[in-house]
């Protein structure tokens, strides 16, 4: 009997102390833009209709593969006409393909969310609600952005929180009732302030800030990321520069920082902005009590991604990973092979000298499989 009781207080004294682990993968990326060109490309004239199955293919299973994926929506789902630069309008099928590949959210907060005034940010919201798309960033109204901020997401037993943020909209004014979250310190301090009190495990600031193909970041640029960690923000992901800017993971603090994931997708042609880097972290969660956890960043590290345009009559668009010779196999023409290096041997560099414990991933995901070669001139 004394025997008994001594193990059954042993087994309740190791059950309070027990430690329940999970995990979350996460995969962020950068600006997917809608060019005259990307839209031509994706035109089928048989079908007449668009399909963006292709551009897509070879990095479906590097988002398809984690628990939550998030990029950033740099065009506006308003109806036809459908046009790129300046004044951006991309059929439905982009967000759909969006989607069927693996992205959980979009952020919609960018210099480019108003180029069709109300009736494009109105269509942007109502299509990506229609489509199932989480998103944040632009709003119909107040009462909407009071009710939708942040954006929450769960996955894994995590409570992520998500806000998105603007420099500007390109001098386009915003149409009353809409409202654009702007990168204006007082509003983010209240929003922090709320997403704390609604005790997420993580909250994520997507931020569309910098200088247009500067590949560090600004002073304004490092001064609003540390204000977002001082007010309780854990990873800060930036875009709109369209290049690659470094990345950092404070790991004694707990905090992880992109300042400019690229072009995940464009039209944009010109060195160091044909491509782009997936941003993937791995978070931990340690679940001490009903109401007591430590949740830590486990892992973060990138993988980069270069935009091939074909040079036959088709001029198709495919986002191709950095995997070594698998999808340079896939590049026909020499000029392009020879752009791929160079954005690789870029990229690489700039992570190499000014990134900060984050390393290029060697993993290749689940799903995976090898580009045939293109056949053709």
């Amino acid at each position: 009997m004394r025997f008994f009781t001594a193990f059954s207080f042993c087994l309740l004294l190791t059950q309070s102390f027990a430690q329940d682990t999970t995990r979350i993968s996460l995969l962020f990326a950068g600006d997917v833009m809608g060019h005259d060109s990307q839209i031509a490309s994706a035109f089928d004239p048989q079908k007449k209709a668009y399909d963006y199955t292709s551009c897509f293919q070879f990095v479906r299973p590097y988002v398809d593969s984690v628990d939550l994926a998030i990029a950033n929506l740099e065009v506006t789902l308003a109806g036809p006409p459908f046009k790129g630069y300046p004044q951006f309008s991309s059929p439905d099928e982009l967000a759909i393909t969006l989607k069927d590949i693996g992205f959980d959210a979009l952020v919609t907060a960018n210099n480019h969310c108003v180029d069709r005034g109300r009736k494009g940010l109105e269509r942007t919201i109502s299509m990506l609600d229609s489509f199932k798309i989480a998103h944040t960033g632009t709003f119909i109204d107040s009462a909407s952005r009071l009710n939708e901020t942040p954006l929450i997401m769960e996955k894994n037993g995590f409570r992520l929180a998500v806000l998105n943020y603007t420099y500007g909209t390109n001098g386009i004014s915003v149409t009353k009732p809409n409202i654009v979250n702007h990168l204006d310190t007082a509003m983010m301090r209240q929003d922090l302030l709320k997403t704390k009190e609604a005790k997420p495990d993580v909250i994520i600031v997507f931020t569309h800030w910098g200088d247009e193909y500067q590949s560090l970041p600004s002073k304004w640029q490092k001064d609003l990321t540390e204000f977002c960690f001082k007010n309780g923000a854990q990873l800060v992901i930036g875009a709109h520069p369209h290049v690659l800017q470094p990345m950092e993971w404070r790991k004694e603090k707990n905090q992880f920082v992109a300042y400019s994931l690229g072009n995940y997708v464009s039209g944009q042609r010109k060195r160091y902005t044909d491509g782009g880097a997936m941003a993937y972290l791995e978070l931990k969660k340690i679940n001490y009590a009903a109401d007591s956890a430590l949740v830590t960043i486990d892992s973060a590290g990138y993988y980069l991604s270069w935009v091939y345009r074909t040079v036959d009559a088709h001029k198709d668009y495919y986002i191709l990973p950095v995997d070594g010779q698998p999808h340079l196999n896939f590049i026909k023409d020499t000029e392009s092979r020879a752009s791929y290096k160079v954005f690789v041997e870029d990229s690489r560099l700039l992570f190499r000298k000014f990134s900060k414990n984050v390393e290029e991933m060697k993993r290749m995901p689940v799903g995976y499989a090898e580009p045939p070669p293109l056949e053709g001139p």
